[in-house]
């Protein structure tokens, strides 16, 4: 066979696997309505969080006096707040506060909740105990109640809110993958392993860990949005991503009580930001769940 005769064949094959995943994708779009609106959703906010700077070529920083608490037009399309900024490039840059908390904070509360629920349900014995012990003292507390704690001891930036958020995720993670590990562990190719020689790390990390991968892209997915409205909330209360960086939390902090009344728009706009985002990622774990463990699915 030529090359030119190989490089067509490369080309058929590469068309047909794209129109496979085309083909899958839109059967589960069917499949999960629900779903397919809550990935659009996240794919927007993602477009507009990458590209905020040609969404919304205005600064979200520049103020204008002139322009206190301008309404909505065709010069500004979400209007303007007290001190004259853009509306739409406050929101849209928001985005990227919102997402870089959501996805720091869940991949470092998923990475650590991990390792420790994989080594607590496979190690057993009194390091299990101890461990389920402090995850119940850290779980009494709500997220947002640890959050508003962990972020007052160490005080209102970017980094710290991550860290914030981060902390309380690792129970949550850690009691869901304890659990899938408590049953794989019991499995034949465990025995299997067991029975080869192999050491007790290799098995963990080999034959254990790829295995909790599922339920932790669901679990992930559906904390994204709990993290989102637990930064929205801190930074509400002053305790999270400090002005002038613009944050869905405090825009409607600065404009709730004030302006709820004589300009809507300070309001309406970064809380339905909020919304959509919630209820995208919602919406997309849901799904996700469903596509990923058989026993969900209708």
């Amino acid at each position: 066979m030529s090359e030119t005769d190989t490089y067509e064949a490369e080309l058929v094959r590469a068309g047909a696997r794209a129109e496979g995943r085309l083909a899958r994708a839109l059967f589960y779009a069917r499949q999960y309505p629900l779903g397919a609106v809550g990935a659009v959703i996240m794919l927007v906010i993602v477009f507009a969080a990458l590209f905020a700077d040609v969404v919304a070529p205005q600064s979200p920083f520049s103020t204008n006096p002139a322009l206190s608490l301008a309404r909505p037009g065709s010069a500004h399309l979400m209007g303007a707040d007290f001190m004259g900024r853009d509306i739409m490039s406050r929101v849209v840059h928001g985005a990227r506060i919102s997402l870089a908390v959501g996805i720091f904070s869940t991949l470092i509360g998923g990475f650590f909740g991990v390792l420790i629920g994989v080594a607590s349900g496979y190690i057993g014995g009194w390091f299990d105990l101890v461990v389920q012990r402090i995850t119940d003292i850290m779980q009494a507390l709500p997220l947002l109640v640890l959050a508003l704690v962990m972020s007052a001891a160490l005080g209102p930036s970017l980094p710290n809110t991550i860290i914030a958020i981060s902390i309380p995720l690792i129970p949550y993670v850690s009691r869901v993958i304890r659990a899938n590990t408590l049953a794989l562990r019991e499995q034949a190719y465990v025995e299997a392993a067991h029975a080869i020689g192999l050491p007790e790390w290799r098995i963990a990390l080999r034959h254990i860990l790829p295995n909790t991968l599922a339920p932790l892209i669901v679990i992930a997915t559906a904390q994204l949005g709990s993290t989102i409205l637990t930064e929205a909330s801190l930074s509400f209360l002053g305790l999270g991503v400090p002005e002038p960086h613009p944050s869905w939390g405090r825009m409607l902090s600065e404009s709730a009580a004030e302006y709820m009344r004589t300009a809507p728009w300070l309001v309406i706009f970064p809380g339905l930001a909020i919304s959509l985002a919630v209820f995208g990622t919602n919406m997309l774990g849901d799904a996700l769940r469903d596509i990923l463990d058989p026993r969900q699915r209708g």
